[in-house]
């Protein structure tokens, strides 16, 4: 059986590669070659080279493989039976070719169905139209993200789909945008973000490698793009530590210099009417300093020094430090907390800088909207699993997906006197605590901060 096994692999292989004569020639010749096997253990000899040869490769593309493959079977056990019966006549060899025949066919149906429900459970989007441009196939996640019963779609053309009553007009908008960028300029990949956020991946197959038909296939990529964008973020900020670490040390010392012969000029200054020149030198000589402080810390924030905290009281003491600011602009700051024994071990200081950062953002998103309606700030705690979740959400002006995909960055800031280091730090602290931080916000609609930080116990 092993001989059998050597030889019956690599003609097989050759036959569904290339699908050469030369390769189905040698499946008749071992066929005529086998003596005293079984045609059932043929059969398992097939079966288990195909699962070999599909081990590695997309569901759609081994109901192909195997398709192609009973051709080389029903060749071998062709030769196989005539092998061993010889004495047949015409018609019974011809009525036992159409049996063969009929039985790879059922086969051939029953692995298409496996198939064909295998692509109906996948979590990505399949879509599968034929030369003529005709939907004939589409599983259940693809007519989810159409978001139009999978039952109207198959039949459809291309251009009935675009024009689909039951159709998005943003939907709409990205099947046009696919159908220029990708099947006119023959783009095999095509990446863009939906209404909800997530990261969407397209990929077409072309005509040419599937029998004329085009495969369409459109995976969630959502999580991989976090993971990129955490990956990114902590290469910048390693960076931005390495920046830090070269230069802070040549820039204060000689602002130190500077402020000290300041100080004994004052007095001079103050003879000649000039004492304000001093100040403001004073001024902007501690505001350079206090740049260079926000630097470091944000390349490198000192470790923490934890101790354990009921979450709704370190939020109250935050909310009393920002609500006289709060209310100068405009803004009720709301708490809510749906378990009040939540407790953490932190840094309170820290984690104060990170959440008041936070709260601040939100005051001038909303004072950026000079409109008439009160500006709001909802603060809710609450579990999830084994982490606090701390929410805080505004109804300011809200984010593009441009400036959300910036926030984190060291330097990025939408404020005209901002260092565009406050949330760069926050991330470096949550991250120094073991916790998270994700962002919703849609431009005109407010924003929400969403934290997650280890509990205790």
């Amino acid at each position: 059986m092993q001989a059998i096994r050597k030889r019956y692999f690599p003609a097989l292989a050759e036959y569904i590669r290339s699908g050469s004569e030369a390769s189905l020639f040698e499946a008749t010749e071992i066929g005529k070659s086998l003596h005293g096997i079984h045609p059932e253990d043929i059969i398992a000899i097939h079966e288990e080279s195909m699962q070999t040869l599909v081990a590695n490769v997309e569901s759609e593309e081994a109901l192909q493989l195997y398709s192609r493959s009973f051709i080389f079977l029903i060749e071998l056990m062709v030769a196989f039976r005539f092998r061993v019966q010889p004495e047949q006549t015409p018609e019974q060899r011809f009525s036992e070719m159409r049996d063969m025949l009929l039985n790879s066919h059922r086969s051939v149906r029953m692995v298409k169905n496996k198939y064909e429900n295998v692509l109906q459970h996948m979590d990505s989007g399949i879509a599968i139209f034929d030369s003529d441009g005709i939907l004939s196939f589409i599983n259940l996640q693809m007519a989810k993200l159409l978001d139009i019963p999978r039952k109207t779609l198959i039949g459809c053309r291309l251009r009935d789909l675009f024009m689909h009553p039951g159709l998005k007009l943003g939907t709409r908008r990205t099947m046009l945008r696919l159908y220029r960028d990708m099947l006119l300029k023959r783009s095999r990949y095509f990446e863009f973000q939906d209404a909800s956020g997530k990261h969407l991946l397209v990929t077409v197959t072309y005509g040419d490698q599937l029998d004329g038909d085009y495969l369409f296939s459109v995976k969630d990529v959502t999580e991989y793009k976090q993971i990129e964008q955490t990956a990114y973020q902590n290469d910048k900020l390693a960076m931005l530590g390495k920046i830090a670490a070269a230069i802070a040390h040549e820039i204060r010392n000689p602002l130190t210099s500077i402020r000290g012969f300041i100080q004994l000029l004052r007095p001079h200054l103050l003879q000649l009417g000039k004492e304000e020149y001093a100040r403001i030198i004073l001024a902007e000589i501690d505001r350079a300093n206090d740049i260079i402080y926000e630097f470091l810390n944000s390349s490198k924030p000192s470790a923490p020094m934890k101790e354990t905290v009921a979450i709704s009281s370190l939020l109250k003491e935050v909310i009393l430090l920002s609500e006289s600011e709060a209310h100068m602009k405009g803004c009720q700051i709301l708490f809510e907390s749906y378990d009040e024994d939540l407790t953490i071990s932190i840094d309170v200081k820290q984690m104060k800088q990170v959440i008041l950062n936070i709260v601040r953002n939100a005051m001038d998103a909303i004072s950026e909207l000079e409109d008439e309606r009160g500006g709001r700030i909802d603060i809710v705690t609450r579990r999830d699993g084994c982490f606090a979740e701390i929410t805080v959400r505004d109804n300011g002006k809200g984010m593009d997906v441009s400036t959300k995909s910036k926030l984190f960055d060291p330097f990025f800031t939408t404020k005209a006197a901002g260092t565009g280091l406050g949330l760069s730090v926050s991330y470096r602290i949550l991250r120094n605590h073991g916790g998270t931080i994700r962002v919703t916000s849609s431009a005109g609609e407010g924003t929400e901060f969403k934290i997650y930080l280890p509990l205790v116990g």
